[in-house]
């Protein structure tokens, strides 16, 4: 406890502080574009959301300063308490699950809580940790058989309990993409990958089959012209919000004066579409600035994780960055078009408190493996020197 009250102490010191004032400048652009995103009348006024995302950054803030000064190798050893959490947390969807008309049971309403948890956010935190911890125990042996099925195995039980529970498919493939950003920056032979592709695109045509239809035709539409050639189903949504996404041109029509945002015509405007918002108000410039921004974050992650001495903290970091990689490339293709919608924000931007809290805090391990690159676990087991 001491020592850990060291590390608090000594936070601006050591801390990523780079890495959490890029945080900040992005969460408080994407406050801007919430409070033009809610100003429409369907919203009922804005307040309320500036105000829970305001909070919700304030506690970001303090859960990746917390977070940051966790001894990472004390965590790694306690794995399984970790991987216990996470199936206690995802179970509390039977008794509080709530899908908040999406369909998805993938939000805890708890009484008295101003907002809604979404569990799966927050297993990725711990998820990145026990797959980092389960690498470096492997870590001489990376691409042996018993390594790879020990990692795949806790990767499926998690998107397995997740997809039961929650049906969720968004959140679950951030979990595929951590997996294979990590086993890739952690060394794990190409062979497995292709391997691993060759095996999914055997079984695709039985995985077809468990997909729901409006599932299977939000990938159809983006290869069949046909399906929806009048855009009144399955288009629908996604050609309105292209269309404001394309329609602020170069510069946009202004913050508060988007024609169809400030209606209130666009679908999840101020989440999983507000980069369409952000289009349509500040324009190419607006999108290519936010792009920017996310990009300097997880370069940042990627950096600091190629700088670290320590084998683990390296795939920590990296874990974090494939994240919020595979998170950008989601939501920004579902609006323009080249990605299935699945549900997916843009990271530190679209509105939603379990969103913004669990990537600072996930953040937070990358600002801690910026201040102890190296294992300090040694130092915890040698007596001090009496006299």
């Amino acid at each position: 406890m001491r020592r850990y009250l060291e590390e608090l102490k000594d936070f601006t010191k050591k801390g990523d502080m780079l890495l959490l004032i890029l945080c900040l400048i992005v969460a408080g652009f994407g406050l801007i574009c919430i409070a033009s995103a809610t100003t429409a009348a369907k919203f009922e006024g804005n307040f309320r959301y500036i105000a829970l995302q305001l909070l919700a950054i304030c506690m970001g803030v303090v859960a990746y300063v917390l977070i940051s000064c966790v001894d990472l190798d004390l965590l790694s050893e306690h794995r399984w308490l970790l991987v216990t959490f996470n199936c206690v947390l995802l179970l509390m969807l039977i008794p509080f699950g709530d899908d908040h008309g999406s369909g998805n049971r993938s939000w805890l309403n708890i009484p008295l809580l101003p907002f809604n948890i979404q569990p799966a956010e927050i297993c990725k935190i711990t998820y990145v940790i026990i797959m980092a911890s389960v690498m470096s125990s492997h870590q001489n042996r990376i691409s042996h058989p018993v390594s790879v099925i020990h990692m795949g195995m806790h990767l499926l039980a998690l998107v397995g309990l997740n997809l039961a529970l929650s049906s969720d498919m968004g959140v679950s493939l951030i979990f595929v993409f951590i997996f294979i950003g990590m086993t890739f920056a952690g060394g794990v032979s190409l062979w497995w990958f292709a391997a691993a592709i060759g095996c999914i695109a055997a079984a695709f045509p039985i995985l077809w089959n468990f997909l729901d239809g409006y599932q299977r035709n939000r990938i159809l539409i983006l290869f069949d012209p046909s399906l929806d050639a009048a855009g009144t189903n399955e288009r629908y949504h996604s050609i309105i919000n292209l269309r404001s996404l394309t329609g602020g041109g170069l510069t946009g029509q202004g913050l508060f004066n988007g024609n169809r945002t400030q209606a209130g015509a666009l679908y999840a405007q101020h989440t999983d579409y507000i980069f369409s918002s952000i289009g349509e108000e500040l324009g190419f410039f607006g999108c290519v600035l936010i792009m920017l921004l996310e990009l300097a974050i997880i370069a940042r992650c990627f950096y600091v994780g190629v700088r670290c001495q320590d084998y683990m903290r390296r795939l920590v970091c990296f874990g974090a960055g494939s994240a919020l990689m595979f998170q950008v490339m989601i939501n920004v293709g579902m609006c323009i078009g080249v990605m299935p919608v699945i549900g997916l924000t843009l990271p530190l931007i679209s509105y939603g408190a379990s969103s913004v809290v669990t990537i600072f805090a996930m953040l937070g391990l990358v600002s801690g493996a910026h201040a102890r690159p190296a294992s300090q676990s040694h130092e915890r087991y040698v007596q001090p020197f009496r006299g």
